[in-house]
C-alpha cells in the first residue's frame, strides 16, 4: 500500500489542494510523536540541530540546570604535547612490526607510549559552550534557582518544524522559551516571552568549558567547567552585537550574540561566564547565538532562523522516504515502532547528517551510522559525508603501501580523525570489516543516480580499495585458496588476532566487495584487474562445522557453548540479512546458523545495531514475525525523546542503534534484491498494515 503523496499533481505550476492535504497527513503522523516532558532528564536532552551542529536543552529550552553539550562536526582541538616531546616525535611515531606470512608489517601500536597515548587522545571534540537562563530578584540580586523552583513546567518538540517550546512559571510569572537551529549556519535562535523580562528579572548566562583528551567524557556532558586557568575568553562588542573568542591551546572558536538590544558583562576575570540582560522593558526577547571557527558577527535573526528550520524540516519529512506502520495495523506494538521510526529519523537528521562520519569517527561504524540515508533517499544528506573516502584516500594509500608495505591499494582505518590517520591500538589496526564499505555506498549511489558522473566519482576509491583487498589475501600453497588473516580481528573484536583466519563474515563481505569492484570497472568500460577475479574466485570457503558456519576457520567445534566467542556482536547472522546472498553462501546453512545463534548466543549482552542485524536476518530467512520482535526487543530501548539507549556497554545515546533501526525498517518495508514484488516483505501480514513511499530497495 502506498502513501497518498504518490498522487501529487500540479496545475498551472501551483500546489493543488491534494498536495496540501497530503502534507497535512504526513505532518499529522509525524506530529503525533512530538516528545513532551515536564522535567529535565539528566541523561538525555531534547535537541535541535542541522546535522553538523546540535544543541541539547533541559526543561527550560536552554542549558539552565544541566550543561548539555553544544557539539559540531568541526569543533576539534589538540592538547599540548607531553613534556619533552615535539611535533617531530608525533610525525616520526612508529609502532610495532608483526609477521604477516613471512614479512613484517608495521602497525600503529606498540611505539613510544607517551606519543601513542597522545595520538589516541587527539584531536578531541570540543563542547562549544553553555547557554542558560538567569533569574534575579526585584532588587537586582542574582538568584540561585534550581529546577524545583519552577512550577507548571512543560516542554514539547515540534518535529515538523524543529522547534522546542518550553513553558514554566517562576515565582508565579509564566515564561515561554522557543529554541530553533538554523539549517545553513550553526546558529541557535532563542525567543523568550515573559513579564519577568519587563521587570529586568530574567536574562541569560553564557559559559565555556575546558576540553581535553585526558579522559573519556561522561555522556551526556563534555568538558570541564572548573579548569578556568587552562583557557581564555575575550569579549568584544560592536553595533549592538557581541563576540566572544574562546582559545584552548592552539584552537580558537568564536561565539556571537545578536538580536534584541542587550548588555553583556563578564562575571569575573577568573571565569569564562558572561551575563546578558535585555536593555528594554519589552516582554519579549530574542537572540541569535552563533558558533564557528571564524568570526560569526551578523548572524541571521530569530525570524530567519525560524524560517530556515521550518522549511528544511518540512522538506525533509515530505520529500524523502516515509514509512507508516501504525495506520490500519492491529498489532498493539505498532505505535511504539512508529514512535521509534519517527524519532530516530529526527535525531539522525540532527546529529548524524554532517560533513564527516558522525560521532566517534569510527570508519567500521560508518555503515551503521549512515547507510540508512541511502534506503530512505536522503542523498542530499549522505552526499555530505561520503566524500570522506576521497579525502582519506591518500593517507590510506600511504598506510597500506608505504607504512605497511603492501603491493597496492588503500587500507581504510577503523578509527580516525579529520586528518585520516589511524588511531593507535591493536584492534584499530587489525580490524578489516570496514574495508568493503565503500562498495556498498557506491552501489546505492549508482542505483539512485546511474550516471557516468557517479561511476567516475567512485572510480579511484573503489579501485584502490579492491587493490588492497586483493593484496591482503594470502595464497595458501597447502590448501590452494586465498586466506584472510592472520593477524586480524573479526567484527566482534573478541578473537585472538594471531590465530584468526578466514572468518565467515569477512570472507563473505570480501567476495561481495570484489564482485562489486568488477562490476564497477565493467560499467566504466575499464579492464578488470586479473588479481581481483583470481582472489574473488579462489577465496577460502566459509568455515562450516556440523551444518553451521563458524566464526573463523579452525575455531574449536564447541565454540557455541564457549562464552569467549558468543558474548558480543553475533556477526554470523549478518551473513544473510545484513549482507545479501553472496557467492558460496549456502542459504540453508545460513538459516541454521542464525537459528543456532538465537539458541546459544548471550543475547542479553547484545546492544545497538545487533538487534537490527538480527531483524534483517529473520526477514531474509522468511520469518517477518521474528524480525519485528527483534526491533521491539526489551533490550533494544529508545527513551521518551527517542534517544537510543546504550545500556551497560556504551553510553546513551548510541546512534548506531538508530541508524540500524532505520536501515532495517527501510529494508523490511521497501524490500531487497530477491524479495520479489511483495510489498513490505519484512513485515508479517497478520496485524501489520505497512505503507511506504520513497524508499530504495536494499542490496
Amino acid at each position: 500500500m502506498r502513501i497518498l503523496r504518490t498522487c501529487l499533481v500540479f496545475w498551472d505550476g501551483k500546489q493543488t489542494t491534494l498536495e496540501i492535504t497530503v502534507r497535512h497527513a504526513l505532518g499529522a503522523i509525524v506530529s503525533q510523536y512530538n516528545p513532551t516532558r515536564n522535567a529535565s532528564n539528566p541523561t538525555t536532552p531534547m535537541q535541535v540541530g542541522n546535522g553538523n551542529f546540535a544543541f541539547g536543552a533541559d526543561i527550560t529550552g536552554l542549558q539552565t540546570f544541566y550543561p548539555f553539550a553544544i557539539m559540531s562536526s568541526w569543533g576539534w582541538k589538540n592538547d599540548s604535547l607531553p613534556p619533552g616531546k615535539t611535533l617531530a616525535d608525533v610525525e616520526n611515531y612508529k609502532g610495532a612490526s608483526w609477521d604477516n606470512h613471512g614479512r613484517p608489517v608495521q602497525y600503529d601500536f606498540g611505539g613510544d607510549p607517551l606519543i601513542e597515548q597522545w595520538l589516541i587522545s587527539n584531536p578531541n571534540r570540543v563542547n562549544l559552550g553553555r547557554v542558560g537562563l538567569l533569574f534575579s530578584s526585584a532588587e537586582g540580586l542574582t538568584l540561585n534557582v534550581t529546577e524545583s523552583d519552577l512550577t507548571g513546567a512543560g516542554q514539547d518538540l515540534d518535529l515538523w518544524t524543529g522547534t522546542i517550546t518550553s513553558r514554566f512559571s517562576f515565582d508565579g510569572t509564566p515564561v515561554t522559551v522557543k529554541t530553533m537551529c538554523d539549517q545553513e549556519r550553526d546558529v541557535i535562535g532563542i525567543s523568550i516571552e515573559s513579564d519577568l523580562l519587563a521587570a529586568q528579572q530574567l536574562g541569560l548566562f553564557i559559559d565555556f568549558p575546558w576540553n581535553d583528551g585526558s579522559s573519556k567524557f561522561s555522556a551526556p556532558t563534555v568538558g570541564k567547567w572548573n579548569m578556568t586557568a587552562n583557557h581564555t575568553t575575550t569579549l568584544q562588542t560592536t553595533r549592538g552585537q557581541a563576540e566572544i573568542t574562546h582559545v584552548l591551546d592552539n584552537a580558537t572558536f568564536y561565539f556571537s550574540l545578536d538580536g534584541s538590544s542587550f548588555t553583556i558583562d563578564r562575571d569575573s576575570p577568573d571565569a569564562h561566564r558572561y551575563t546578558v540582560w535585555p536593555n528594554s522593558t519589552d516582554t519579549t526577547f530574542s537572540l541569535s547565538t552563533a558558533f564557528g571557527l571564524t568570526s560569526q558577527i551578523d548572524a541571521p535573526s530569530f525570524g530567519k532562523i525560524s524560517a530556515s528550520s521550518r522549511q528544511a524540516w518540512e522538506n525533509y519529512w515530505s520529500n524523502s522516504g516515509f514509512v507508516d506502520v501504525v495506520t490500519g495495523s492491529t498489532d498493539t506494538r505498532a505505535n511504539e515502532l512508529q514512535r521509534r521510526i519517527i524519532l530516530s529519523r529526527y535525531l539522525m537528521r540532527v546529529n548524524e547528517a554532517g560533513d564527516t562520519p558522525p560521532q566517534e569517527f569510527h570508519m567500521e561504524m560508518y555503515f551503521w551510522h549512515a547507510a540508512h540515508w541511502a534506503l530512505w533517499n536522503n542523498w542530499d544528506l549522505l552526499d555530505r559525508s561520503t566524500g570522506v573516502y576521497n579525502s582519506f584516500l591518500s593517507s590510506s594509500i600511504a598506510r597500506a603501501q608505504i607504512q605497511q608495505g603492501w603491493a597496492a591499494g588503500a587500507r581504510w582505518s577503523k578509527m580516525t580523525d579529520p586528518s585520516g590517520r589511524s588511531s593507535p591500538g591493536q584492534i584499530n589496526n587489525l580490524l578489516i570489516w570496514q574495508q568493503p564499505h565503500p562498495f556498498v555506498f557506491a552501489q546505492y549511489e549508482y542505483r539512485a543516480h546511474p550516471t557516468e558522473e557517479t561511476l567516475t566519482k567512485w572510480q579511484e576509491v573503489l579501485k584502490e580499495t579492491a587493490d588492497w583487498m586483493a593484496s591482503f589475501a594470502w595464497w595458501n600453497e597447502t590448501t590452494n585458496v586465498f586466506d584472510l588473516g592472520p593477524p586480524m580481528y573479526v567484527v566482534s573484536e573478541d578473537t585472538h588476532p594471531n590465530v584468526t583466519i578466514n572468518p565467515a563474515f569477512e570472507l563473505a563481505y570480501w567476495r561481495l566487495g570484489l564482485e562489486y569492484a568488477e562490476q564497477w570497472m565493467t560499467k566504466l568500460g575499464a579492464n578488470v584487474p586479473a588479481n581481483w577475479t583470481l582472489v574473488k574466485e579462489n577465496l577460502a570457503p566459509l568455515p562450516v562445522q556440523n551444518g553451521t558456519y563458524k566464526v573463523y576457520e579452525g575455531l574449536e567445534d564447541d565454540f557455541w557453548t564457549d562464552p569467549e566467542y558468543t558474548n558480543d556482536h553475533p556477526a554470523l547472522v549478518g551473513l544473510y540479512g545484513w549482507l545479501p546472498e553472496t557467492p558460496g553462501l549456502d542459504l540453508d546453512i545460513a538459516k541454521a546458523t542464525a537459528d543456532k545463534v538465537v539458541e546459544h548466543w548471550n543475547l542479553t549482552n547484545c546492544w545497538g545495531w545487533d538487534f537490527p542485524m538480527l531483524a534483517m536476518s529473520s526477514a531474509r530467512n522468511g520469518d517477518p514475525e521474528q524480525a519485528v520482535d527483534w526491533l521491539l526487543d526489551p533490550l533494544f530501548q529508545f527513551d521518551d525523546v527517542g534517544m537510543p539507549v546504550g545500556g551497560v556497554r556504551v553510553p546513551t545515546p548510541y546512534f548506531p542503534g538508530s541508524g540500524g533501526l532505520l536501515y532495517a525498517i527501510g529494508m523490511m518495508a521497501g524490500g531487497w534484491d530477491g524479495s520479489g514484488g511483495e510489498e513490505s516483505p519484512g513485515f508479517p501480514s497478520d496485524g501489520w498494515n505497512v505503507r511506504s513511499e520513497g524508499l530504495s530497495r536494499a542490496l
